[in-house]
């Protein structure tokens, strides 16, 4: 193996291979895949890989047994020394046991039957008479003859190391960011900060991302028009839509800005979702970045679908809540319009300022992330504590809000009702009334509940999400260790293989946008159609008036 390739002498800076030596040797390389230029980043990372398993000392020898495979020291001889099968079976004591614990196994490249034993000339250490406390320090072996040549050592394997049964999740180099974009990962109860999310390869398929995109940008479009229908025939009659009834324009209003927000993250990819790989650290100049999910406010197009998205998603939920609110004052309270109207101010400012103070509160928190199945940006995408701060509990609050003014304007119309009866009084136009109500109401009622329904699936399994995303990640079949990362182990193992079900982020998304196409429905009447003939036949009437 070792003595037919070729090598070149290299300096190698001081700590350059960071692995616990503080020694500047010059150290024979392999010259083999040696870049122009004569540097060792192609060696580098092979060595970082191990660097876990120095730090945690599962062995006192792996350090120098490392050095000893990938920089080996110079010598007068025209071949670097390799280590001796004894260092290497010395070394893989106890290291081996900790990495097939985190699922990794034992690489080829290093397979103790690679190495030479003496008589050949190797590095080695001797271990046969020494206790571990004490053992010599690792020596270059000499031929026979020569005293102090090393022998294998057939001690018993030593104790698993305590620090060693769980490390936690350990970013991989490749989704590190640069400090001062404050992002963060949580995977399971550990939060690592400057490590994000990759792009690809997370919880769906790039099949899965393509339909989404299609599936939430056609629902978005047709959600576009019908609220666009709705907020112009507003336009061209607005005395028609008088309170109770006005709040309606307003929800319809900002569902046409959530399907646009929608339709442009859909049409426009990973633009604001996701942001190019990041540079590479300076010491690993070669390393091959991934693609990241977008964190906090400084990426422009993100931030900006977030604010549209968000903002406009919570006013229609507190416009909801006051449609019922003014529905029952009317029913309940015999509030006329002109009385309800003349209250509008502190709707408006119920509606649009408690989504602009938690948007700002958002933006200032940096608690913004990139959906990759919308290309849009949100809230607690990976989170599950923001989410249930910033989207769940509110949705939850507003949807009890309006249930309950909902069901007390209904009992006093119901009330009503049965006055009328007894009077005698015709009730045709306030059965239809209620029955346009209810079948309004049932119509944002249970696509809301489904939502929330689907959010609260959300949070619940999302950590045991990224645990598995985990495993999955750090035990790829091909290579031994992709990211050099340790497999979630022992309490953190217990209930992988749980992925999302990606179903159930489409009929998310449905229900979502589904209430904006519900709003035309109670502009649908012949009162609609005649304020459209009205309209197109407005600028005929005008012109024959002049002549």
């Amino acid at each position: 193996m070792w003595g037919s390739r070729m090598y070149r002498i290299l300096p190698i800076a001081t700590g350059y291979f960071s692995i616990g030596t503080s020694a500047s040797w010059k150290l024979k390389v392999l010259n083999e895949g040696l870049p122009e230029g004569g540097n060792c980043s192609h060696v580098k990372p092979k060595v970082h890989q191990f660097f876990p398993l120095v730090k945690i000392k599962c062995n006192p020898e792996l350090q120098f047994f490392l050095c000893s495979v990938y920089v080996p020291v110079c010598t007068i001889l025209e071949r670097p020394i390799p280590p001796c099968r004894s260092l290497c079976l010395s070394a893989r004591r106890g290291c081996d046991e900790v990495m097939l614990r985190f699922g990794f196994p034992w690489p080829e490249t290093l397979e103790c039957s690679n190495f030479p034993e003496p008589p050949d000339i190797c590095v080695g250490e001797n271990t046969t008479s020494a206790p571990p406390s004490t053992q010599q320090r690792p020596f270059v072996s000499k031929p026979p003859g020569s005293p102090g040549r090393p022998a294998h050592d057939s001690g018993g394997l030593p104790a698993f190391p305590e620090g060693a049964m769980d490390l936690g999740f350990v970013c991989p180099v490749q989704f590190k960011v640069p400090k001062g974009f404050d992002y963060t990962l949580k995977v399971g109860d550990k939060v690592v900060k400057d490590c994000a999310a990759p792009c690809q390869g997370m919880f769906f398929t790039p099949q899965q991302i393509n339909f989404s995109r299609l599936w939430v940008g056609s629902w978005s479009a047709l959600c576009l028009l019908s609220c666009l229908f709705t907020v112009l025939t507003f336009m061209i009659d607005t005395e028609r839509f008088r309170y109770p009834e006005r709040p309606i324009v307003f929800l319809s209003l900002c569902y046409l800005m959530v399907a646009a927000s929608y339709l442009a993250g859909a049409s426009s990819g990973n633009t604001a979702s996701c942001r190019k790989p990041f540079p590479p650290p300076l010491d690993l100049p070669s390393l091959q970045m991934v693609s990241t999910v977008t964190q906090g406010t400084k990426h422009e197009p993100c931030t900006i679908l977030f604010m549209l998205l968000y903002f406009f998603g919570m006013a229609s939920s507190i416009w909801w809540v006051i449609l019922t609110l003014t529905w029952f004052l009317a029913a309940g309270l015999k509030w006329g319009h002109e009385a309800i109207e003349a209250n509008s101010q502190y709707f408006h400012l119920a509606a649009w300022a408690v989504p602009a103070l938690k948007t700002i509160t958002i933006l200032a928190m940096g608690k913004v992330e990139g959906d990759i199945l919308t290309g849009v940006c949100y809230v607690g995408m990976m989170n599950p504590e923001t989410l249930r701060s910033f989207v769940l509990i509110p949705l939850f609050v507003y949807l009890v809000l309006g249930t309950i003014f909902l069901l007390a304007g209904f009992v006093s119309l119901f009330r009503i009702r049965t006055v009328m009866k007894h009077d005698g009084t015709k009730t045709d136009k306030l059965e239809k009334l209620m029955i346009r109500i209810g079948v309004f109401s049932v119509m944002y009622t249970v696509p809301a509940l489904v939502v929330l329904a689907c959010l609260f699936y959300e949070q619940a399994y999302m950590d045991s999400w990224m645990l598995t995303w985990n495993q999955e990640m750090c035990s790829r079949p091909g290579q031994h260790t992709p990211y050099s990362i340790p497999c979630p182990i022992g309490e953190r193992a217990r209930g992988l293989g749980q992925r999302p079900e990606f179903e159930v982020f489409m009929i998310k998304y449905l229900m979502y946008l589904v209430v904006g196409l519900t709003s035309s429905l109670w502009v649908w009447s012949p009162k609609t159609l005649a304020s459209w003939k009205g309209f197109f036949h407005r600028p005929s009437r005008s012109r024959e008036a002049y002549l």
